[in-house]
């Protein structure tokens, strides 16, 4: 999603507020955007916490900064920045983190975010999105933009299936419909599912849907209604599960009186083997894969 977000943001280079600021990260990326931006993007070096608190100021005197960098980078390292001087003073500075989840495959656990949108969501009024394809970011940079809250950008590698074109962003967007279930799938982790539900006969396919926004928001009436009528209910997200988008979508399921007879959470589970490997590998060892979470709905893997 690297080169669509910059494509997005060269097309909001003419704002005046704009700022960009980056930890020492984006090569053979951003080049385009720097080389536009002049004096406007900052490389702040390998100094997180500073980064974060000059986005800080910047945002008090009116200015839009965004602040990109490997996603552990932009959310752990300066986390205490980011709480008290971002949050506590509700700037709208723009955290992107590159790589969410095992994205960073073999370079290990300390450049893979397996929590980061739970921790920052414990944080007042931050908001999450986790853009699902590449097209997302065309109608989510100008939201972000307009947006007068901190906000968390989780980029990932855009998966879509190439004969399909994804609807427009929304935070629940429904692709396809099936009869065996409903899988709830948090952003880009959806496309490889998509992909693997479109030879599917109807009765093995469940209806897919992506969430790509938190904290959650309200369940469309086309979602209910999936839900009050699923005897399954799958939701895969490559985050831990605790400070979840499955966590909160059970509590939400308890307080709609809408209780699915099967329900499973897959989640990030760390490093079951003790390996490191690519995103696929991490994937698979979780049940991410979308093998396994398709078996799910027909008899292949126990709910």
């Amino acid at each position: 999603m690297r080169q669509a977000f910059c494509d997005g943001l060269l097309r909001q280079q003419s704002r005046e507020d704009f700022v960009f600021l980056t930890g020492d990260l984006g090569y053979r990326a951003l080049e385009p955007l720097q080389e536009v931006m002049g004096a406007r993007f900052i490389n702040a070096g390998v100094a997180e916490q500073n980064m974060i608190s000059v986005a800080a100021g910047l945002a008090r005197q009116g200015l839009r900064p965004w602040v990109y960098s490997i996603a552990p980078f932009v959310f752990a390292r300066p986390f205490e920045q980011i709480r008290n001087d971002i949050c506590l003073h509700r700037l709208p500075v723009v955290l992107v983190g590159n790589g969410g989840g095992y994205g960073y495959g073999v370079m290990g656990s300390t450049h893979h975010a397996l929590e980061d949108y739970g921790v920052l969501l414990t944080l007042s009024d931050m908001e999450v999105f986790i853009p699902s394809f590449d097209n997302d970011l065309t109608d989510l940079i100008p939201q972000l933009f307009d947006s007068d809250r901190p906000s968390y950008l989780r980029l990932g590698l855009g998966e879509q299936p190439s004969s399909c074109s994804p609807p427009g962003f929304s935070p629940w967007r429904k692709l396809v419909a099936g009869t065996a279930g409903t899988l709830i799938v948090v952003g880009p982790l959806a496309g490889s599912v998509w992909g693997a539900c479109l030879n599917l006969p109807e009765a093995e396919c469940p209806n897919l849907w992506c969430l790509s926004q938190l904290p959650l928001p309200v369940f469309p009436d086309e979602l209910r209604n999936d839900l009050a009528y699923s005897q399954r209910l799958v939701v895969a997200e490559e985050h831990v599960a605790q400070g979840s988008a499955g966590h909160a979508i059970a509590m939400k399921l308890l307080q709609s009186q809408i209780i699915p007879p099967n329900f499973r959470h897959v989640t990030a589970l760390g490093y079951p083997s003790g390996r490191y490997g690519s995103q696929k590998f991490h994937r698979q060892e979780c049940g991410l894969d979308a093998a396994s979470l398709i078996a799910g709905f027909h008899g292949g893997c126990p709910i």
